[in-house]
């Protein structure tokens, strides 16, 4: 676990790839339909400058709520998984244990000869496809 945060790379696993949002992601001009120089200077300015400040002012506000939030289901979850879920799937499987050994038998002994048998019987045919 990491005892610092890291403030450059704030997704090194590359979680979020999908939500990149800049001007040049959202906007783009085709050859031959260009707006005047300045519109297009003034918009890259406006997008950039608004979406950075809602930004920022959601995550002042909503931001660590949400951490708590998230951080309360993700400990509810890895609860569930660590004292309920992976006890019932130990129980589970020792309780089945038997059970899988008998049936491993029973295709060993019956099913797995006459699969032998069929696919030696099988095994020469020749298919072919004449037009």
């Amino acid at each position: 676990m990491a005892d610092q945060v890291d403030l450059v790379n704030r997704d090194p696993n590359n979680i979020n790839a999908h939500l990149k949002a800049t001007f040049e992601d959202v906007f783009a001009e085709p050859d031959g339909t260009h707006s005047i120089d300045c519109v297009w200077k003034l918009a890259f300015t406006c997008f950039n400058m608004c979406k950075g400040f809602w930004y920022k002012l959601l995550t002042l506000f909503c931001g660590c709520c949400m951490a708590c939030e998230w951080g309360f289901i993700f400990a509810i979850e890895i609860f569930n998984q660590v004292w309920i879920l992976t006890p019932h799937l130990r129980l589970l499987s020792i309780q089945c244990a038997p059970i899988q050994k008998l049936w491993t038998i029973y295709l060993q002994c019956c099913v797995g000869p006459c699969c032998d048998a069929c696919g030696m019987i099988l095994n020469n045919v020749r298919v072919t496809h004449v037009k």
